[in-house]
């Protein structure tokens, strides 16, 4: 099938290459001639595991292909799938669709047949009506399904959770648009991924509930750590005990210092627009989002108590800065807060990133950016890990302490086990426990 994907970031990139992996022919538009240029050149603009290969066999393939130039990249397609950022709306978290009705404008305008318009962007519920009241005032008498196909990728592992996912959703109730996404997607089928046929309503709302109950857990498992440090008890005890409850599972029940990333933040915001635009709260998520909010700012003062309650004059070692291993995404990265509040009691900040140090230097102009960790935690009164990267899962601790000034671990992801920190003379410091 000819596809066209609008929108060649994240997500319209890993998909557009996945999707001509499948044997589809894909065109990816952006906008933006610098990355469509990087692309044609092999330059990835997000670092995400596989794809620099991916995108490289098929476009020798002949099945990918980049463009700026929208109209001629609709015309004749299939399917059209929409896959533009939607961020938070500045003032009162709604989704800015800014975007994705940009988008929708200029597809209606180049539409030259039949043809299946896809929302794979994360919209609020409704969205997909107002893109099919867009495409029908621009688009004439041709015949247009507009479809919700919500994506469901973890950064760091989205090549594998497209090519074998969960569920794939989709959310339409027109017989042809069924037809054409059973099509898009048959490769899949061989892996036996179930696809599940809602209304399109019901397939916005999907998204959103599953991010938020993922952000839930996420936050319950944090707060349990904190009571966990006041009775004396161990979280990762109590997450295993839990997580092997079959109704419960073992997922996202890892203690830390706070979910960031490109989704739960701007998702559950937006989730508490739609529930207070239709006067249903749910206070579940808005106090999932405030404890949150509040463990991040939290673990910079658990920080400055690690360093005997003050930070003027000292100097932190921060290990690890996207908000997760396995990208480059800074976007509500816990580490942002941790700095910051650093900075703020006054202590100097080295950091290092395996990915995130390029996008982190315009963020946090104020810090050292280092070569590794070592280096980092040269003169260092603490070093603490933020994201557990691989690379920090079994660093020398004896050469770690030797080129310290001070010797305390806070340890935010509890990578190590207390006793083996400690026989390297450090006072360590973990999370719920």
């Amino acid at each position: 099938m000819r596809i066209t994907m609008i929108g060649s970031g994240y997500v319209g990139l890993v998909s557009g290459a996945c999707f001509s992996d499948f044997g589809h022919d894909v065109i990816c538009v952006d906008k933006d001639a610098n990355k469509i240029a990087a692309l044609e050149a092999g330059k990835m603009p997000i670092f995400e595991p596989g794809l620099d290969t991916l995108v490289a066999t098929n476009v020798a393939a002949g099945r990918l292909s980049f463009t700026t130039d929208l109209k001629s990249a609709v015309s004749g397609a299939d399917a059209v799938f929409i896959a533009v950022g939607t961020p938070s709306r500045r003032g009162d978290g709604h989704a800015d669709l800014t975007y994705v009705f940009e988008a929708s404008r200029e597809i209606a305008a180049a539409i030259d047949g039949p043809i299946v318009i896809v929302t794979k962007s994360t919209v609020p519920v409704g969205t997909g009506d107002k893109v099919e009241e867009i495409m029908k005032e621009a688009a004439g008498d041709y015949e247009i399904a507009v479809v919700s196909n919500p994506e469901f990728l973890r950064e760091g592992a989205a090549i594998g959770d497209f090519k074998r996912p969960d569920r794939i959703v989709v959310g339409t109730e027109d017989a042809r648009a069924q037809q054409v996404m059973r099509d898009i997607y048959r490769p899949l089928y061989l892996n036996e991924s179930p696809i599940l046929f809602t209304g399109r309503r019901t397939s916005e709302l999907i998204k959103y509930a599953a991010n938020a109950f993922l952000a839930t857990k996420i936050t319950f498992i944090n707060e349990i750590a904190d009571l966990c440090e006041a009775v004396g008890a161990n979280v990762q005890d109590v997450s295993r005990g839990i997580g092997l409850d079959n109704r419960i599972g073992s997922k996202f029940l890892h203690a830390g210092p706070g979910y960031g990333g490109s989704c739960f933040p701007k998702d559950t915001l937006a989730l508490l627009k739609t529930s207070e635009d239709y006067e249903t709260p749910v206070r579940i998520v808005e106090a999932v989002v405030q404890v949150n909010d509040n463990r991040k700012r939290a673990m910079g003062r658990k920080v400055i108590k690690a360093l005997g309650g003050e930070g003027k004059g000292k100097t932190v070692a921060i290990l690890g800065l996207t908000f997760k291993p396995n990208t480059d995404d800074m976007r509500d990265a816990p580490s942002l807060a941790i700095v910051q509040s650093l900075l703020d009691a006054g202590a100097t900040v080295r950091a290092h990133d395996p990915e995130g140090m390029d996008i982190a230097k315009a963020m946090m102009p104020s810090v050292t950016y280092c070569g590794d960790a070592y280096e980092a935690a040269a003169g260092a009164d603490a070093v603490v890990i933020v994201t557990e990267w691989d690379i920090y899962r079994a660093l020398d601790l004896g050469r770690l302490a030797t080129t310290m000034n001070g010797k305390v671990m806070v340890d935010l992801r509890n990578v190590y086990r207390p006793a083996e920190v400690e026989r390297a003379g450090f006072a360590y410091s973990s999370i719920g426990r």
